[in-house]
């Protein structure tokens, strides 16, 4: 009985020591790297990916970034899994997906359908 009790109370340290909340990852800053893009209507391309992350409340955040044809304001979230992001901006049509590889370092890829169907993925590593 007294090595049951034991085995039993090792279990639930263990359990609940993987269970305990992690710290959510904080995004703010200017974060920078090589896109790889393709469509249709440009091809395959690569371009410098300058995006900037101004705000971030628990798991919610807002930013900008700046391409050839002018800046977007975006919105996004932390997934619960603390890895999975997403932001989508106002006036576009597709979505940005990514994770956060290391504390410094995530990727972001973007996917939009229809008649400009594009594609794009970007390593960014924070630089401010």
């Amino acid at each position: 009985m007294k090595k049951f009790l034991i085995i039993t109370i090792t279990i639930f340290i263990v359990i609940t020591q993987n269970t305990k909340a992690e710290a959510i990852p904080d995004l703010v800053g200017e974060w920078s790297g090589d896109n790889d893009t393709f469509s249709e209507l440009k091809g395959m391309k690569t371009w410098k990916k300058n995006v900037k992350i101004t705000e971030q409340n628990d798991r919610r955040f807002k930013g900008h970034f700046t391409y050839s044809a002018g800046t977007k304001n975006f919105y996004g979230i932390i997934h619960p899994d603390n890895v999975t992001i997403t932001w989508v901006a106002s006036d576009s049509r597709g979505y940005n997906f990514g994770k956060i590889l290391e504390e410094n370092k995530i990727s972001a890829c973007y996917v939009e359908s229809g008649i400009d169907a594009t594609v794009g993925c970007a390593v960014l590593s924070r630089i401010e």
